[in-house]
């Protein structure tokens, strides 16, 4: 029989803005004991140095972390130009410096323009990407180099926010990305550019799929909060289960539909096809508008459970 886990069945979504200088999933751990919660899960790594928005799912909401890790991001980031690490950021080791004084602002958004749109990336060594199970960045700290082909990403829009001039430049920049997308390696490939070498100084993840830093809540701001009382007070700070799939549209379904679907069979709804097509996706709701998971539009006109969530009261914020 196996253990039951410790902590509370609470589900729901919080979006945390990550502190720098610790793992994703350390703060994961730290949001876990502050809500006291039995099961959570976060959805995709933010390197140690970053900050910004990290969604944490607990309870039932972790069934549909995977639409947050396949979703779109946005990113603040300094790079300083004339500095090489051999990480790409500034928690590695500086390899190389280049005088980079003649620099101009001119050269550096000429330089950027090459990565708008579909772009080809070679990953880090020091990513999280994994080679026969082991990350990158656990091989990169023993001394292993392995090869890594490129991927096309997509930026959606890159900015030049500043310029300050300098023997070491130091350039800022917002950027709007599909997932898979490494800012280091942008650094990288403009210093590469300009031949002067880059590495990225500062990361803060702006947004990630539907959550932004507006709703973003720091851990020191949650164990104020809590002090020394119960973890319940800090549950007005959870968003609904289905705030993951928030993008999806909505069906609602009558009690006798409801009641099979919930059960994992397919049900008959002529409605549903005005939402969407074959293969589509819905966000399913019985008649007291309780969630009750995500179904799939299929061939034979019927909306198949794909996800489905086990009943439970979302805390209310």
């Amino acid at each position: 029989m196996g253990r039951r886990a410790k902590g509370r069945p609470v589900s729901g979504v919080l979006v945390l803005n990550k502190p720098t200088g610790i793992s994703s999933n350390l703060a994961l751990q730290k949001a876990k004991r502050l809500f006291y919660v039995a099961k959570a899960g976060h959805t995709g790594s933010l390197d140690p140095l970053a900050t910004g928005v990290l969604p944490l799912c607990f309870g039932e909401s972790t069934k549909f972390s995977q639409f947050l890790l396949d979703a779109d991001k946005g990113y603040d980031a300094t790079i300083r130009l004339g500095e090489r690490t051999d990480s790409s950021d500034s928690d590695g080791e500086l390899v190389e410096k280049t005088d980079a004084s003649h620099i101009t602002e001119a050269q550096v958004a000429k330089a950027l323009e090459a990565f708008r749109g579909q772009i080809q990336q070679v990953p880090s060594m020091f990513s999280a990407l994994k080679k026969d199970g082991q990350p990158l960045y656990k091989l990169a700290r023993e001394g292993v180099e392995v090869e890594r082909e490129a991927r096309t990403v997509t930026v959606y829009a890159l900015e030049l926010l500043d310029f300050r001039p300098g023997d070491v430049a130091e350039v800022d920049i917002s950027v709007k990305c599909s997932k898979g997308t490494y800012i280091r390696s942008i650094a990288e490939d403009l210093g590469q550019a300009l031949a002067v070498g880059g590495h990225i100084s500062r990361l803060h993840r702006t947004q990630a799929g539907p959550f932004t830093d507006a709703q973003a809540v720091t851990l020191e701001a949650l164990a104020e909060e809590r002090g020394e009382g119960l973890a319940e007070v800090l549950d007005h700070h959870l968003l609904p289960v289905d705030a993951p799939v928030a993008s999806l549209p909505e069906l609602a379904l009558i009690a006798d539909s409801a009641y099979y679907f919930r059960r994992g069979n397919p049900v008959m709804d002529a409605r549903a096809f005005a939402l969407g097509g074959v293969g589509d996706m819905v966000r399913v709701f019985d008649d007291t508008e309780q969630f009750l998971g995500i179904g799939e539009l299929t061939d034979d006109g019927m909306v198949a459970p794909k996800r489905l969530v086990a009943t439970v009261s979302t805390p209310e914020g």
